[in-house]
């Protein structure tokens, strides 16, 4: 049930009033039930509490059959003033316990970490000019998509003051250190002709100068184990976050799913121009899903928040693959998002992530069918790919005749082929593959195999000494006494690191 509220603020504006509201599948409610509905609001509020006889004076008024009104006084019967703080939040929980009681349509509640809505105002305001957006919605993302491309708090200054379409104000301690920031659109301007300023709280609680300060300064520690391609970086960190987030570890699992989030908006700004649109609307809606009530360990997310930086700072590459890559990884990692958030009862969060997921799948989809076609038209012969399917079924027999019928097959057997061509063993890349990603989530696990298996096969190929310490591994029983391999080492990993195998 919905509810809306208007008070009095001062003793010459004693009227409160609520309106509630059923939802529109629900059935009809008796005039018994609306009431009794009535008096558990204005008891649980404090307006007039069950047994007081000096509570304040309300009537309760049904206008239609789907809502109510009620009004009160805030003067109570000895002629005190009733205090009814957070009067919204104890008729919400209230509402809750009657959507159960009554059988009625459950909604989604949130946890006041919500971006704040634009008002009404701000909503003509906005049709009046023509705008699809309200002034306070097109600054929030604005500055997302600024905070996603800084490196450090000056550059989110100056990229924001850079920006010709922003206006940027920003208040400073005496020592001259940032204090917050406030921002205004060029265009938008109050009847006196001034700009109308919101400050980074106004537009969303993780868009506070103090939050935007405490991402950044993350970001400007070294991230450990940099690799030469960031693409390949970001994308191998984004297949571990649906792991993660397995892991029990809350304060990081938010922070992975806030740097997921600033992964999207970053990628709007380098996607080709058709997929734009796509990745907006899926960043725009994961938004929600990147804040809860836990907080956020930022310091587990170097790693993709750099990657990410260093993508934005260089050209894409030409061929498409790594971009199709980097976005198949972001899906399965919003859909595990969504899972997460509904674990912990985040309901508004968890439809905010299961929304973004279906753009999110349309744009990877587009991104991927160019490089796919490059690959399957390559595909190799009916002896080879016959050889790929026998190992597919040994491999991963419970998804083979998914893989195996797939529009991608003929994509993966080149995948495979290339990847034996340079030295890997393909046996070993799928199991790997399979290991390090889940492929229940994904709608198509060849697809996803393809650009697991392209990745990895861009790696050195080990050398011989190399395979033979991994046949040992695998084959060699392992004592009570030895020291567990690192879970994402690999055969490029091996082969570069001198005397690995003596070690075991």
């Amino acid at each position: 049930m919905n509810q809306a509220r208007q008070k009095g603020r001062d003793t010459k504006q004693h009227v409160w009033h609520c309106s509630v509201r059923a939802a529109p599948e629900d059935r009809t409610l008796s005039d018994e039930e609306w009431a009794d509905i009535a008096r558990r609001v204005v008891a649980a509020t404090g307006i007039a509490p069950e047994g007081d006889p000096d509570g304040c004076r309300w009537v309760a008024v049904r206008h239609a059959d789907d809502h109510i009104h009620i009004a009160a006084t805030t003067v109570r019967g000895d002629l005190r003033n009733e205090k009814h703080w957070n009067d919204f939040l104890t008729a919400d929980r209230e509402l809750e316990a009657v959507e159960k009681d009554y059988s009625l349509h459950r909604i989604a509640r949130g946890d006041r970490t919500a971006a704040q809505r634009p008002t009404r105002a701000e909503q003509e305001k906005a049709r009046r000019t023509g705008r699809s957006q309200t002034a306070r919605e097109r600054l929030r993302g604005t500055v997302r998509t600024t905070v996603a491309a800084a490196s450090s708090q000056e550059e989110f200054i100056s990229l924001l003051d850079a920006n010709d379409d922003v206006l940027v104000e920003v208040q400073r301690f005496p020592s001259g250190d940032v204090r917050g920031y406030k921002v205004a659109l060029a265009s938008d301007t109050n009847a006196a002709g001034e700009p109308v300023w919101f400050s980074g709280s106004k537009l969303a609680p993780d868009l506070s100068y103090p939050k935007i300060h405490e991402r950044l300064t993350a970001i400007d520690k070294p991230a450990p184990h940099r690799q030469a391609n960031p693409w390949h970086q970001a994308t191998a960190t984004l297949e571990r976050i649906p792991r993660r987030l397995d892991q029990g570890d809350d304060d990081a699992s938010q922070a992975h799913l806030a740097a997921l989030g600033e992964t999207l908006d970053a990628l709007t700004l380098i996607a080709p121009k058709d997929l734009r649109p796509g990745l907006h609307q899926s960043a725009t809606m994961f938004e929600r899903a990147t804040r809860s009530r836990i907080r956020s360990d930022h310091d587990k997310t170097r790693a993709l928040r750099s990657a990410m930086r260093a993508i934005l700072r260089q050209p894409a590459p030409k061929d498409g693959a790594a971009l199709a890559m980097l976005l198949d990884a972001a899906l399965l990692a919003v859909i595990a998002a969504a899972r997460w958030h509904e674990k912990r009862h985040h309901q508004q969060q968890a439809i905010a992530a299961r929304q973004a997921a279906a753009p999110l799948r349309d744009v990877y989809e587009q991104a991927a069918a160019t490089p796919l076609a490059a690959l399957a038209e390559r595909k190799p012969p009916h002896t080879t790919t016959a050889r790929h399917a026998d190992l597919i079924r040994q491999s991963l027999p419970g998804h083979a005749d998914r893989i195996i019928n797939s529009p991608a097959w003929e994509a993966l057997t080149t995948a495979l082929t290339d990847a034996q061509t340079v030295g890997h063993d393909p046996g070993r890349l799928l199991q790997q593959a399979a290991d390090q990603r889940t492929l229940d989530d994904a709608h198509s696990p060849a697809k996803v195999l393809v650009w697991r298996i392209h990745r990895m096969s861009q790696r050195p190929a080990p050398s011989p000494r190399a395979r033979a310490a991994q046949a040992r591994t695998t084959t060699r029983p392992r004592s009570t006494h030895q020291v567990e391999a690192p879970r994402e080492a690999t055969p490029h990993t091996a082969a570069h690191r001198p005397g690995a195998q003596r070690r075991r």
